[in-house]
């Protein structure tokens, strides 16, 4: 039986309630938004492991992650890459922080970030690079569509102050 692609939504916006999920990490442990209840959650979405964007957004928030921790954030990476493929991403740079294995895509299109890309001339479908802030209420406190992947952990430290989220 084929199976049925997943739906697509647009992607929230600030105020909104952040869509739950309940998804696997790269051990295979379950992953729920409501277990975040009362903290604030960095989730961001990116491409595929091991590309030079990613990476360098990666080892951007692995670098402050000591002070995101510190601060009470949670950091959790999005991609549609494989288990195995994370474990390999996270051991190869020292990642400190859970990777979210989306195989079937569903939670990027609950987040509005799986989308039509131009690459090359050529339409593809693909992970719109983003970051979403959810505050300790879950609702959407911030979204960074257009992300500097060298400087990452800084604009995202900046605007979780400006927020006073810290």
């Amino acid at each position: 039986m084929p199976k049925v692609a997943p739906k697509k939504t647009d992607m929230p916006q600030v105020g909104d309630k952040a869509p739950d999920f309940n998804s696997l990490d790269q051990t295979g442990k379950k992953v729920a938004l409501k277990e975040f209840k009362g903290k604030t959650v960095l989730l961001y979405f990116y491409p595929k492991d091991n590309t030079p964007g990613c990476t360098k957004q990666a080892c951007s928030l692995r670098d402050r992650f000591s002070t995101l921790k510190k601060k009470g954030i949670i950091v959790l990476g999005v991609s549609k890459d494989s288990q195995k493929s994370h474990q390999g991403f996270i051991e190869k740079y020292d990642l400190p922080f859970t990777l979210i294995s989306d195989t079937d895509k569903e939670l990027q299109c609950s987040y509005g970030v799986w989308k039509e890309k131009n690459m090359y001339g050529k339409k593809v479908m693909g992970t719109a690079r983003t970051t979403f802030v959810i505050g300790p209420d879950q609702k959407i406190a911030h979204v960074f569509n257009k992300i500097d992947c060298e400087n990452h952990a800084e604009e995202v430290l900046e605007k979780l102050e400006e927020l006073g989220l810290v």
